[in-house]
């Protein structure tokens, strides 16, 4: 049965390939890149989704992300984190839920990160946005048990996407290292020993979409290779 896809943040990356593996599978998707669907301005979305009607699945897939010591983090930077990648992700869940409580039918799939899970160094505006991001999966969850709705979160580890790019570069600007030597630390990170394909993260939220995963609802799927078992 084709379906009603809004994936956010869906022009490139991730974003871009969970919108062509539901295209390919023959669903109607809407994959709004910024400039189309700003996921941080609450007029900008509710006129979005009003316009569209009935979603189905809604991938709330569109982030942001940048480094820094906390000590250096600017309190603009940690809002921007916050305002894209966690109220971004409330906005748009909160657009579609009643529609989909309504129908008794619904996905909601939001792409966090091993950071939404986990802490590490220099990433305090991306860890805390990600941790919001799950956290708001779970309480969405707790609420829409029972109605045949679901919201869960994929936590993959470095992609290879435009983002993971910034990173290595951000990387070399720091440490002085060669482009090579820089996205092999990132790769050393996981015992999966590389960097994700943005297909593989694809597949784990169309699963996490699909019929069969209708028993599945407040988790995290990490995707790392075993570094961490949550």
């Amino acid at each position: 049965m084709s379906r009603v896809v809004v994936v956010t943040g869906g022009a490139k990356g991730i974003g871009k390939a969970i919108a062509e593996r539901f295209a390919a599978a023959g669903h109607w998707v809407e994959a709004p890149g910024h400039d189309e669907l700003d996921v941080t301005d609450e007029r900008h979305v509710g006129a979005f989704f009003e316009s569209l009607g009935r979603v189905d699945v809604l991938v709330n897939n569109a982030g942001m992300a940048s480094s820094g010591a906390v000590a250096l983090t600017t309190l603009r930077d940690w809002r921007a984190h916050l305002d894209v990648n966690a109220t971004g992700s409330f906005l748009c869940t909160r657009a579609v839920l009643g529609g989909m409580i309504e129908r008794g039918d619904g996905r909601i799939v939001t792409v966090a990160s091993v950071a939404g899970l986990v802490g590490a160094r220099y990433t305090a505006a991306y860890t805390a946005s990600k941790h919001a991001a799950v956290g708001l999966m779970r309480a969405t969850a707790a609420e829409v048990g029972g109605t045949g709705v679901t919201a869960n979160a994929v936590c993959p580890a470095y992609v290879d996407t435009d983002m993971t790019k910034r990173s290595v570069e951000n990387i070399m600007d720091k440490t002085g290292r060669t482009s090579a030597e820089a996205q092999t630390a990132l790769e050393k990170m996981t015992p999966l020993g590389r960097l994700l394909e943005p297909g593989e993260v694809a597949a784990a939220v169309a699963f996490l979409a699909s019929p069969e995963a209708a028993a599945i609802n407040g988790q995290t799927l990490v995707l790392d290779g075993g570094g961490l078992q949550a």
